[in-house]
């Protein structure tokens, strides 16, 4: 007889969710238009080893699909959907993903020599496709653990333990954890020489969302799916949000301690960064979760968040998009040739004594621009699904 603590609750759409989306899309914008070398430490990646809060964002989105995976497909198959359907769909979803990333990357010239195939969009697209498929094959908990640990235990002795081609065994021919010359580096440019986040016609160096790093990546989004496996269960909602937090505090514990000997890398998407960062991604779900579902405060400060949250793609998407028109718009002021970007930053921001809040407020002004389109969609009750 199944005990009927764990028997999965009835699906409905969970609110907080929807919030952390949209507290998550909003920030990532914000980051990735920080206003530039004025802008202060913590709206910057780290430049290598290291954690800054702008390193959090895109692995509590991956976390985040983790969970929606879990509503979402149980809604979907509630409404009679079929598992076939569901996979079928999922693979579809995930190719447009790739390709809605290569858009962004190469927008608006589109030039083949040196077009980047990784992405943003593109590592979500291989969570997903992973996670999800593995979820309609099987929903137990302790399959999502076994596969947790085999993803972060794995990549640590590939990257630590493995050879480098024509380089020799990390900490003993090379420094561990080099910049360029690991495993992860090494693949990437064997498999897109040229075609890496960071190249240029003379050199090939490295991408941070390559190939080997999908691994650990994958392991962002079966936290996700643990998260949300939990918060279907028919616990109470004090005994769901205790669950999460000392989820989180354990999360980050052994992140940390881990890192002693893994160092802590969004880059390479290290083991204990998958800790760390997904320890934090739980303390925000958890607060989340709290307020909106245990405390009830559901009005007023949720509504940005949902708007965003509820055309995220879309949102990630023109802000992506709007930087690179700009980028290619070239104007002449006072005798100089300035782009769009350079120009407005000139004109407006600039003229904000201290360089920190003049980049701020540029990336938050930049980050309520993205706001527009995504609230008429949301006024219009139009939702776009990839």
């Amino acid at each position: 007889m199944q005990n009927p603590a764990q028997t999965p609750s009835p699906v409905q759409r969970l609110l907080s969710l929807d919030v952390v989306r949209g507290i998550t899309i909003a920030f990532m914008i914000m980051v990735n238009n920080n206003g530039g070398p004025g802008s202060w430490h913590f709206m910057n990646h780290a430049v290598w080893n290291g954690l800054t809060p702008t390193d959090l964002v895109f692995p509590t989105f991956v976390f985040v699909v983790g969970v929606s995976v879990v509503f979402a497909f149980e809604a979907r198959l509630a409404r009679g959907a079929t598992r076939a359907e569901l996979a079928r769909h999922t693979v579809q979803r995930a190719a447009v993903l790739v390709l809605l990333g290569i858009v962004v990357n190469s927008f608006p010239l589109f030039e083949l020599p040196h077009m980047r195939f990784y992405g943003v969009l593109q590592r979500i697209a291989v969570c997903y496709l992973v996670v999800g498929l593995f979820y309609l094959w099987d929903q137990r908990a302790w399959t999502k653990v076994a596969a947790l640990a085999v993803s972060l235990v794995g990549y640590w002795v590939l990257v630590r333990w493995v050879p480098i081609p024509g380089v020799g065994l990390p900490g003993r021919d090379v420094p561990f954890m080099d910049m360029t010359q690991n495993l992860v580096s090494w693949i990437d440019r064997h498999v897109f020489p040229y075609h890496l986040y960071l190249n240029a016609p003379d050199h090939n160096v490295r991408d941070p969302e390559g190939l080997l790093s999908d691994l650990p990546a994958i392991g962002t989004a079966l936290m996700g799916i643990l998260a949300g496996l939990w918060l279907r269960t028919q616990k109470t909602i004090a005994e769901k949000t205790a669950g999460l937090a000392g989820a989180a505090i354990v999360s980050l514990a052994l992140g940390y301690l881990w890192s002693l000997e893994f160092p802590l890398n969004k880059n390479m998407w290290t083991s204990s960064f998958v800790l760390v960062a997904g320890g934090y991604s739980l303390l925000l779900l958890t607060l989340c979760y709290w307020a909106v579902e245990q405390k009830g405060w559901r009005k007023g400060w949720t509504y940005v968040w949902i708007v965003f949250g509820s055309n995220a793609i879309g949102a990630y998407m023109f802000s992506e998009l709007l930087p690179s028109a700009l980028w290619n718009i070239h104007l002449v002021s006072n005798g100089k040739h300035e782009t769009g970007i350079t120009y407005i930053f000139a004109h407006v921001f600039a003229h904000i004594p201290n360089p920190g809040w003049a980049a701020f407020s540029y990336s938050v002004t930049f980050t309520a621009v993205c706001f527009i389109p995504v609230w008429i969609l949301y006024r219009k009750k139009i939702f776009l699904k990839v």
